[in-house]
């Protein structure tokens, strides 16, 4: 499971066999979530709370071209 990054203490990171589109799992306390990166949306929540999904969403937000370099990099895409 490579992690992109950790803020907050929110992990950032995605599983090794995952599949397209782009996206990144969060996890923090037991909670997680999964969000599409482009566009910007939540597919699931398992706890957080809302004000905990804001600030992930900024977080994604600041970091998308961070995000999507590192997954072409890890799954080997141009």
């Amino acid at each position: 499971m490579p992690t992109v990054f950790i803020f907050f203490g929110f992990r950032f990171m995605f599983y090794s066999n995952d599949h397209e589109p782009v996206h990144i799992h969060v996890f923090k306390d037991g909670c997680e979530a999964k969000f599409n990166v482009t566009p910007l949306t939540l597919e699931y929540n398992h706890g957080f709370k809302k004000q905990e999904l804001v600030i992930i969403e900024s977080v994604i937000e600041e970091n998308t071209e961070v995000i999507i370099e590192r997954w072409n990099a890890f799954f080997k895409k141009s």
